[in-house]
């Protein structure tokens, strides 16, 4: 699955999605670049990779990441309390010739790491932020081991998925992750458009809103995002207890 929580860096409200670095030209017409038909959750799922049309930053108004970035998240799993701290790492990862920054995610319970997970992001010339697998170790018996959910694209029959659309808009589903058989199936569904969301870090108007699901799992989850900052909620709405809130952020 994808970190617990996903998140932006505060780069200035309402900026459009960069074009920076990266080669090449583009191969897709502006007709086919909508996450809906990039990642389609119907039908059979050949996502196209072109290492020619990524860009070397992830600055997506709702998903940027500028390396060295923290952010910091509190909450509840159940009835336990747990951090979430995740730093966009200076380090990148190639996977299908593309580029890509790496997440770390560290959740914690009474300030003792439990999970631990690096993701792997790219985003295209259109804006959409791809995921391209994680790395993911639990703590069993005093050490951290791999987790049965570690997927990497291109490998066993893993495939990228889009975690942020470039220009997401009500009534969009896309496919996040793709691991079969019976893995990683994320899929997620924009719902449109919040008035106002308060969590610890501070107050937002119109927030993005989407709904995120996974035939193999029976939670679904709301997830609130804010342009120029990122995610700043979720919760499940369906399924056990869940809910984590933006805390603070460290440069």
């Amino acid at each position: 699955m994808a970190s617990t929580i996903a998140f932006g860096l505060l780069a200035g409200l309402g900026g459009g999605c960069g074009s920076s670095g990266g080669g090449g030209t583009s191969s897709m017409s502006a007709a086919s670049t909508s996450a809906s038909s990039l990642a389609p959750i119907h039908g059979k799922y050949s996502p196209s990779i072109d290492p020619a049309n990524f860009v070397a930053t992830v600055d997506n108004r709702f998903w940027p990441l500028k390396p060295g970035t923290g952010f910091h998240y509190q909450g509840l799993r159940g009835k336990t309390p747990q951090t979430d701290d995740e730093l966009v790492t200076r380090q990148a990862k190639r996977i299908l010739g593309v580029r890509c920054t790496v997440v770390r995610d560290t959740v914690s319970e009474r300030g003792r790491p439990i999970e631990r997970t690096f993701d792997w992001y790219a985003q295209d010339r259109q804006g959409n932020v791809w995921y391209m697998g994680e790395d993911s170790f639990e703590l069993q018996h005093g050490r951290f081991v791999k987790a049965s959910d570690s997927w990497k694209a291109g490998v066993d029959g893993a495939k990228p998925g889009i975690i942020m659309p470039g220009n997401p808009q009500p009534g969009d589903s896309y496919r996040q992750e793709y691991y079969p058989p019976g893995q990683a199936l994320d899929q997620a569904h924009v719902l449109g458009y919040s008035a106002t969301v308060k969590v610890p870090y501070g107050t937002f108007e119109r927030s993005l809103v989407t709904r995120e699901f996974s035939p193999l799992e029976p939670q679904t989850e709301k997830k609130y995002y804010v342009a120029g900052v990122g995610e700043i909620e979720e919760r499940v709405v369906k399924g056990h207890h869940e809910q984590f809130q933006l805390v603070s952020v460290t440069h």
